[in-house]
């Protein structure tokens, strides 16, 4: 293996550290990215136990914003909950936005290595090659050995470029798909939030108006 970087020439060396980063990258986004991990199955029972019960507060909301991403944007509408809908919906996309954020973190880079690995391969193959004709006008052509290093460099460099290029890439895709999945599931988490507030609101407003005549009676 050693005897192949050296052959690759210093192009090897950021093709070589492309890769650590493109793994890192993908180990790290795998384990973030886990359902459970972003969306707890047993999140959104507590919520709407917590929300039907009427014993939310300002402590739980807390609790519940530390709890996952998913936690995040619930506690930003649950926050907002004795607001008009609107706050509501405006406080669940905006922290939304955010969360989403958080969820691409590393995604592009690991796309802009997917995409400069094959030049940085074309880039090692071009000074092979380069190489090669520097070794045929200083001692001709007789002797295959003098083409051999230039030739093999710009193969090798070529090769480790797409070995790095291709499962990157895969892995972008991978995981771009993977955060829209989520966040479509975080979407429909956060309007069973609303509608359950609505819910609420008109369940409040009802009791109000059928007190009120017994009240005046």
């Amino acid at each position: 293996m050693w005897e192949i970087i050296k052959a690759g020439g210093p192009v090897m060396w950021p093709i070589i550290a492309l890769s650590i980063a493109a793994a890192a990258i993908v180990l790290e986004r795998l384990w973030s990215l886990q359902a459970g991990r972003v969306t707890p199955v047993d999140l959104h029972d507590k919520v709407w136990k917590l929300v039907a019960a009427g014993q939310l507060s300002d402590k739980h909301v807390e609790v519940i914003a530390q709890n996952s991403p998913l936690g995040r944007i619930l506690a930003a509408g649950l926050a907002n909950r004795h607001r008009p809908r609107e706050w509501v919906k405006e406080a669940i996309e905006d922290t939304g936005r955010h969360v989403a954020h958080d969820l691409e973190r590393f995604l592009n880079m690991l796309g802009t290595i997917a995409a400069v690995s094959p030049l940085m391969g074309l880039l090692g193959t071009v000074i092979g090659i380069i190489s090669a004709f520097n070794a045929i006008t200083h001692d001709g052509v007789g002797d295959p050995k003098v083409l051999s290093g230039g030739i093999g460099q710009a193969l090798i460099t070529t090769a480790a470029g797409l070995m790095v290029a291709i499962p990157s890439l895969m892995g972008y895709r991978y995981l771009r798909g993977r955060v829209d999945e989520l966040v479509i599931a975080m979407e429909k988490e956060a309007m069973r939030l609303v509608q359950a507030l609505d819910a609420q609101r008109s369940h409040a407003s009802g009791e109000g108006e059928a007190r009120s005549p017994a009240a005046d009676a």
